[in-house]
């Protein structure tokens, strides 16, 4: 929130662009590894099943390092 408020205090909308080109790939990937984390510690244990498990370990260790580098790409085309 804390993040939001600051970028649109900026007064032009190519800065507020700019910052929030430089802000969104950050966030997208702290907010899947924080949410996936969330869920698994959260959940009950006696509701475990393997395969939602297996799903979801993937999903806490796999994608975000997979989806670092094409949100860093685009982030790249955009400052060029």
């Amino acid at each position: 929130v804390q993040i939001f408020r600051a970028v649109l205090r900026i007064p032009s909308e190519q800065g507020q662009h700019k910052a929030f080109s430089m802000c969104l790939p950050h966030m997208a990937v702290v907010s899947l590894c924080v949410s996936t984390a969330a869920f698994v510690y959260l959940k009950p244990p006696s509701n475990s099943s393997p395969a939602l498990d297996l799903v979801l370990s993937i999903l806490y260790a796999v994608v975000p390092p997979t989806v670092n580098p094409l949100f860093y790409s685009m982030r790249n085309k955009d400052l060029k």
